[in-house]
């Protein structure tokens, strides 16, 4: 009999997203379970279980919710008898750990992938610190989704260098090479749909959101549009805040003209190779995966220089760096690749080896397995 994996998170998506690639490949020797917050059957249709649990986990404190989630996850614990329970995200992780640790689960994993902690300031930095910190105590493997958050923890007082591992170079899944593979014709297709076939397209792709740099984004944009008429900002992702609405705040944007609000699409790759340049000009980011799968494609990369993205590209290399909540200097980083094609394709190209040298989906799934093989 295979022993039993469980992961845990709050929304079946996440799985979907970030997990499917490494159950799979783990599917091949352990029993694979999942618990989210699912509301049907097909939310988690495709992924390699053998079972799953429905369990409400808010994302928002709710003592009440919160103790309800946590008595149902070490029931089912309890009752699976699980060699291996993993985490990842601040509430799904509190709860499990303690729950796994109740119930005694052999290995106990959390995966950090972001503090939400990192912007904050006073007594609620404080008392998120202090969770981490619990999770630290009751968890019996810790892993990070880069070596720069891994780094960022020691340095914060969260944990000790020696209690963490990254699996190859980073990611949850790496990328997928044949998914994320360019190709011209498709190209030509999207911007002929877009209506930006002779544009100098700069893409986002991810939830929109003031913590993304959206605000920021639309300012430096704005700035950008006075000198560049050619250039157009194409935002992909669901827009969670209404930053729609902040558009009429800034004179020298114009909806479906130089600033296009595409909304969500289960098909990034194809989104992004409409892009000349990507943009992610984030607060905080646990990895940036997305910069990974940009330049996957061969799009040159401006993101924020904060710690956890570090490591998805190289500075004057594959990209930019930007200074977080800084409208002038990732105005600057878009105004130096506007005018210069050359620079945009060598920085892709770049950016696309490094993909497929360090981050391909295979290496990180490989590197997964042998670290759940290695579990005695």
């Amino acid at each position: 009999m295979h022993k039993k994996i469980c992961f845990v998170v709050a929304q079946p998506s996440a799985a979907m997203h970030f997990l499917k690639t490494p159950m799979e490949k783990l599917s091949q020797d352990f029993e694979i379970y999942l618990v989210a917050n699912i509301k049907d059957s097909h939310e988690v249709e495709g992924l390699p279980l053998t079972g799953y649990k429905a369990i409400r986990i808010e994302r928002r404190p709710n003592p009440w919710a919160d103790l309800r989630a946590l008595w149902q996850l070490y029931r089912y614990i309890k009752q699976e008898q699980f060699f291996v329970v993993q985490a990842q995200a601040s509430k799904p992780s509190l709860l499990t750990a303690i729950a796994s640790w109740m119930a005694r689960v052999p290995h106990r994993i959390r995966i950090f992938t972001g503090q939400l902690w990192c912007d904050m300031k006073g007594a609620k930095r404080y008392f998120f610190k202090s969770i981490d910190r619990l999770t630290v105590k009751l968890n019996t493997e810790l892993l990070a989704d880069g070596r720069p958050q891994a780094r960022y923890l020691a340095e914060q007082g969260i944990l000790k260098p020696s209690q963490i591992q990254v699996l190859a170079n980073g990611s949850i899944c790496g990328i997928d090479l044949e998914r994320f593979r360019f190709d011209e014709q498709t190209r030509i297709q999207m911007r002929q749909t877009l209506n930006i076939s002779e544009k100098v397209v700069y893409i986002f792709l991810g939830r929109l959101k003031r913590d993304k740099g959206i605000q920021e984004l639309l300012e430096a944009f704005n700035n950008l549009a006075t000198e560049c008429p050619n250039a157009v900002l194409l935002l992909v992702g669901r827009d969670e805040q209404s930053c729609h609405s902040w558009l009429p705040k800034y004179a020298n944007l114009r909806e479906n003209e130089n600033v296009i609000f595409y909304g969500f699409t289960p098909r990034p790759n194809d989104l992004l190779m409409a892009g000349d340049v990507f943009c992610l000009p984030s607060y905080r980011e646990g990895f940036g995966l997305s910069v990974l799968e940009a330049s996957c494609l061969g799009l040159p990369v401006i993101c924020s220089d904060t710690y956890g993205m570090e490591d998805t590209m190289v500075e004057g290399v594959t990209g930019l760096r930007c200074k977080v909540r800084d409208a002038q200097s990732l105005y600057d980083c878009m105004k130096r690749l506007y005018g210069n094609e050359k620079l945009r394709k060598d920085m892709g190209q770049s950016g696309h080896e490094r993909v497929v040298r360090d981050f391909s989906r295979d290496l990180v799934t490989n590197a997964w397995y042998d670290f759940y093989k290695s579990l005695k």
